[in-house]
């Protein structure tokens, strides 16, 4: 399976982007996905899991209450909404997609994971 991310880009803190995730594969509601970040020098991230068929999710302290999932299950793609953002949401952000629903918050818990797409706040 291949994640392609896009929706990454330039922003001011309290603006928003959206992120997509699409699989090249159709995704069964067995699988989870996950988004994590990256920031120059700091350990990779995670930011938000989603059990694929339920819609159950869950998000990091940091993000909860901004961040929100949405699915396409005919387009296979997951998305990620960004509300309010802030500088040090800024990072390179990856999804990530297991077949075996390992709703982990480790990215070593996947199987597959996207290239990823820069998200950079600043005024």
């Amino acid at each position: 399976v291949q994640l392609q991310a896009s929706g990454g880009g330039l922003v001011q803190p309290g603006g928003s982007l959206r992120l997509s995730c699409a699989a090249s594969r159709r995704i069964f509601s067995s699988t989870s996905m996950a988004w994590f970040r990256q920031a120059p020098g700091k350990e990779r991230e995670f930011v938000a899991k989603i059990r694929w068929g339920a819609g159950t999710s869950y998000f990091a302290d940091s993000v909860q209450g901004r961040f929100t999932f949405s699915r396409d299950k005919a387009e296979n793609t997951l998305f990620l909404q960004m509300n309010n953002l802030k500088p040090e949401d800024t990072g390179l952000y990856y999804c990530a997609l297991d077949r075996r629903g390992r709703i982990s918050s480790s990215d070593s818990e996947y199987e597959y994971r996207g290239q990823g797409t820069q998200v950079t706040v600043s005024s």
